[in-house]
């Protein structure tokens, strides 16, 4: 199964509810596979970084953005990082997970890279997936995933995540 959250009222709130919730469930004794995203504020009027914690790994956090000036306006997201980070998330993902969890369903993943192989890999392995999805992706979303996802409400992750893991709730 494959659950969604959107939440778009607050930048970042994605992030910290998937990475909340993989904390959670890390103490309780998942194994997890995956990669959650921390975001570090770097001061007024200059963008975060992006840095994705592989879990399932012990290795360091990849960043995945660059900084490309104040005047620039391309994307800041570094594909080669972004494609490191996927290598290592196999890697956990092939010693054996109860439960992925993605950072989110983006551009990358709507265009055939990113983690959307990764995704596929776990469903195929009939392996749970959460992961976020951005309102304009939603499209993308739903053309990769088909019937295989549901919405999940963000104060329910924790229990969906349990119960599809094969935890009770």
């Amino acid at each position: 199964m494959l659950g969604f959250v959107t939440i778009t009222e607050e930048a970042g709130a994605a992030d910290r509810l998937l990475a909340e919730t993989a904390a959670a469930l890390e103490a309780q004794g998942l194994r997890l596979a995956g990669a959650v995203q921390h975001n570090l504020d770097r001061g007024a009027g200059r963008d975060c970084d992006m840095d994705l914690r592989i879990l399932g790994d012990d290795g360091p956090a990849i960043r995945i953005s660059q900084s490309l000036g104040t005047c620039s306006e391309g994307c800041r997201l570094d594909t080669g990082a972004l494609a490191r980070a996927v290598g290592r998330a196999e890697v956990a993902l092939a010693r054996g997970a109860d439960l992925v969890i993605v950072n989110k369903f983006g551009k990358q993943e709507g265009y055939g890279r990113g983690f959307r192989e990764f995704i596929a890999s776990a469903l195929a392995a009939g392996i749970p997936v959460l992961l976020a999805v951005p309102s304009d992706q939603l499209q993308a979303f739903r053309d990769f995933a088909g019937d295989l996802a549901e919405p999940v409400i963000p104060a329910e992750a924790i229990g969906w995540c349990r119960v599809r893991a094969g935890q009770a709730a």
